[in-house]
């Protein structure tokens, strides 16, 4: 299950400030890695994914030391005071095609359950599938330290467009996802950055933001 908390920024100066500051640094264990990361959310025409609470999203990373798709499913769960928590499921690929059958077969074996995944696509098959929406960010992630945890800073930063390109958002965020340990440390450690730096948690995503503009323009 992912497990993440979404802080939001006001601007993207006051966001970048954060990743420099030295009582961020101490947490830090490397020195942070940045791609370009273009999202193409995708599902049927009668949103079939989207009704039981899926997510189908193609993700294309590019950067100095990167150029892959990566292929996510995220099923469930739910939001809360910026605490994210869905089952996930990701695939990488050199294509850009998602394919329903063969991403349930290399899903497979995956902490999340097989069972799960199958029913957040069940009945959905790959000549139906067609583009929601889309955006594009910068992401600039840095792997922390705290207590007995290992989390991922990412530092995103971009615009969401409507139909006709006009910009109606900015992407000005930093998601903190735990990759190992306890809820209480990625928790612990949110409170430490919004205690040094202007920010507030909260619970809309990137997609629901961007569909929310979809069909404008």
């Amino acid at each position: 299950m992912e497990t993440e908390i979404k802080l939001g920024f006001n601007d993207k100066d006051t966001l970048l400030k954060v990743a420099g500051a030295d009582w961020f640094r101490t947490y830090c264990l490397d020195d942070g890695d940045s791609s370009l990361l273009e999202n193409n959310y995708i599902d049927t025409p009668d949103h079939r994914a989207l009704s039981r609470g899926a997510m189908i999203r193609v993700r294309h990373y590019s950067g100095e030391s990167r150029d892959y798709f990566e292929f996510t499913v995220k099923y469930g769960g739910g939001a809360s005071g910026g605490l994210h928590k869905r089952y996930e499921w990701n695939v990488k690929s050199d294509s850009g095609l998602f394919e329903v059958e063969k991403f349930l077969k290399e899903a497979d074996g995956q902490a999340d359950s097989a069972e799960l995944l199958a029913e957040a696509l069940s009945g959905i098959k790959d000549d139906e599938l067609c583009t929601l929406c889309r955006n594009t960010f910068t992401r600039t992630v840095y792997h922390l330290k705290y207590g007995e945890s290992t989390m991922e800073a990412c530092f995103d930063t971009g615009t969401i467009e409507d139909g006709s390109g006009i910009v109606r958002e900015n992407i000005c965020e930093l998601e903190l996802e735990l990759v190992s340990g306890e809820v209480a440390d990625i928790e612990a450690m949110a409170r430490v950055i919004t205690g040094n730096a202007p920010c507030a948690p909260f619970d809309d995503t990137k997609f629901h933001r961007t569909l929310k503009y979809a069909g404008q323009g």
